[in-house]
């Protein structure tokens, strides 16, 4: 969830499939706790749903998620939200968002996967990105992008790939204050966009390039993060 570099297909590998739907059930889980357990009044849950249903997830294990966020199941909901900045080889800028019952099984196990790169502090890089409301979103129709952003209430819109879009005719990556996720996600809905992702995220300023075999180190370093169970969404600088 939230990985900028994964290649094309990577969700569709079977020996990753039970790790992305695990992270994707925490989703839901997260997202019900924060926002609540109804997705019409809850953006981001009513994304994770979407995307649940698009990977098959089973009904009673999406109800299980929703329950379990709101406290409806008993018992205490004890993730935790950890952040760590630093640097991927080859100075590529990283923010790792965990979720975590266990922090201290998780602090040493970052620390253990950051040999490779450069463990920081808080505020490393962060400085380097934008922290901003993102909603992907795709029309059935020609839509005029700008107009929509407009319409909405974004602050701008950068187009999707034809490969992002599957069947749909356009798609935006609309970005707004975080304080205004909501509202704009709704907006877009009325004037019929489907929403697809809908999250708070961190964007670099200026993405950055490195040669192809560089590129491999970085992209094993990620990954490498991203398979950590703990391991709820991955930022980088990374350009692919």
């Amino acid at each position: 969830m939230g990985a900028q570099w994964k290649h094309a297909g990577r969700i569709q590998n079977a020996s990753k499939r039970g790790a992305f739907i695990s992270k994707l059930v925490r989703e839901i889980t997260v997202a019900s706790k924060i926002g609540g357990p109804h997705p019409e009044s809850n953006s981001r849950l009513r994304a994770a749903l979407e995307v649940a249903r698009k990977a098959s997830v089973p009904r009673e294990t999406i109800d299980r998620a929703v329950s379990k966020g709101a406290g409806l199941l008993g018992g205490q909901l004890n993730y935790e939200l950890m952040t760590y900045e630093g640097f991927a080889p080859h100075q590529v800028a990283v923010i790792v968002e965990c979720f975590t019952e266990n922090k201290n099984r998780t602090a040493a196990d970052i620390r253990l996967l950051f040999r490779k790169g450069q463990l920081g502090s808080r505020g490393t890089v962060n400085w380097m990105f934008d922290h901003l409301g993102v909603i992907e979103a795709v029309h059935a129709d020609q839509q005029d992008i700008e107009v929509a952003a407009i319409e909405a209430g974004a602050q701008s819109v950068q187009a999707l790939e034809a490969s992002e879009c599957e069947e749909s005719c356009v798609g935006g990556r609309f970005l707004c204050a975080i304080s205004d996720l909501d509202v704009v996600s709704k907006a877009l809905i009325r004037l019929d966009w489907v929403v697809k992702v809908c999250e708070i995220s961190y964007l670099a300023k200026n993405p950055v390039s490195v040669s192809s075999d560089q590129a491999k180190e970085v992209i094993e370093f990620l990954d490498a993060l991203d398979d950590h169970d703990d391991v709820h969404r991955v930022y980088t600088s990374f350009r692919v």
